[in-house]
């Protein structure tokens, strides 16, 4: 139902703001964008998914060499305990824990094209623990909340982008995004706690949040501990080790077991293309909404606003051209990246706009096109409170993103 009134919303709002310009300021081309937006959106949903049947292939393939071998199952141990306190409704040792590990595994190493086949997964398994197929369940919104609340460790992509556009230093946003990703993470975690009644002041909670910390800690001590080129290089390696690693692990340890993993490699990469397909006609509705909506000025209105009032009150407004990267963000990823390049494009890769709109990237994931693949793959269509928990760990993501912007930048 809230995605049915956010879909209205994006189309009704886009076009009266659209009929406003047409009328009274004679933009003639606002309509025609919009109309264009509407096929090139439509066709871009399509080439994502077409894109996605092979990434899922592999890496539905590799889950079930994984699962073959017992990888899988021992990191559902690994975890079981934490897990088990935010997930109560799953039973011990699920499959679901091990496609969640990986899948959250993935995102912290900034791997997003390997994160989303195994969030698939795990929200398909989740799903036959569901009693209504229709409506998302207290361990799918937990799941997807602390997915698009994106904790990330190596924001490699991000770094990719300043380099190629001229940074002096493309990992100096290193740390910012560790930290704004780490406060936009807890932010989802307590929201979806609170509205769930999950008691995050359980030992074994605490224990499990207290270790993650301290890696967090640990990991912004080491890499301010390097130079610039170290720290790139550094990070950009240590991601693919740790992809490359885990195929290792997987393939050796059912090779050990005497399992045929090319068989069961293929067994495992056929379910790619059928998800794939369930996810395009919801992935498309989204991006056509979000296309059409930015299409007709709406978003250029929000931060010409948003703008108007920080200097009304006095002030420092240097963060405003950074906004519409936060402001697209939990709309479309393609997107923000788009609005995080033009931002350094036109202001510099190392401006104060430049490198928050890149800490801004890096903090959270993209809500509603995951709320729209997750569930979509799923034929879940009552989202209940998970946009609203998604959107309060943006939220304090895109604060968190500019106060640490200022304190390092600024």
């Amino acid at each position: 139902m809230v995605l049915n009134y956010i879909w209205i919303g994006f189309f009704t709002i886009a076009f009266v703001v659209a009929l406003f310009k047409l009328i009274f300021l004679g933009d003639t081309e606002v309509f025609p964008a919009m109309g264009l937006a509407t096929f090139e959106m439509a066709k871009t949903g399509f080439e994502i998914s077409i894109y996605l049947t092979g990434v899922m292939a592999l890496w539905l393939g590799f889950m079930k060499i994984g699962e073959q071998g017992g990888v899988v199952a021992g990191l559902s141990k690994l975890v079981g305990p934490f897990f088990r306190r935010l997930f109560p409704e799953i039973p011990k040792d699920h499959p679901s824990i091990g496609s969640m590990v990986m899948n959250i595994t993935a995102n912290m190493i900034g791997l997003d094209n390997a994160a989303t086949p195994l969030g698939l997964k795990a929200m398909e398994e989740l799903q036959t623990l569901n009693p209504k197929k229709d409506t998302a369940s207290n361990a799918q919104i937990m799941f997807l909340v602390l997915n698009t609340s994106g904790l990330t460790i190596l924001p490699i992509n991000v770094m990719v982008f300043r380099s190629q556009l001229g940074a002096a230093d493309p990992s100096d946003v290193f740390i910012p995004i560790l930290i704004a990703t780490f406060f936009s993470s807890v932010a989802g975690l307590i929201a979806v706690a609170f509205v769930q009644r999950i008691n995050l002041f359980d030992k074994v909670i605490m224990l499990y949040l207290g270790g993650i910390t301290s890696l967090v800690v640990l990991v912004i001590w080491y890499f301010h501990s390097l130079t610039p080129e170290q720290a790139q290089i550094v990070s950009s390696n240590a991601s693919y080790l740790i992809l490359l690693s885990i195929v290792v692990l997987f393939i050796g340890t059912a090779s050990r077991k005497k399992i045929n993993v090319y068989d069961v490699f293929i067994t495992g990469a056929k379910g790619g293309f059928e998800v794939a397909v369930k996810i395009i006609p919801f992935l498309v509705a989204m991006l056509v909404a979000i296309g059409v909506f930015r299409a007709s000025g709406c978003l250029d209105l929000i931060n010409n606003s948003l703008a108007a009032m920080v200097n009304a009150v006095g002030l420092n407004a240097d963060f405003i051209p950074a906004m519409p990267t936060a402001l697209i963000r939990p709309l479309s990823g393609s997107g923000a990246r788009a609005m995080m390049i033009e931002t350094m494009e036109t202001y510099g890769a190392d401006s104060f706009a430049g490198r928050l709109s890149s800490v801004m990237q890096g903090t959270t994931e993209t809500t509603f096109y995951v709320v729209a693949v997750y569930f979509g793959a799923v034929s879940i269509r009552k989202t209940r409170y998970a946009i609203t928990c998604g959107l309060i760990a943006d939220f304090i993501g895109i604060l968190a993103a500019i106060w640490v912007s200022y304190l390092f930048f600024g």
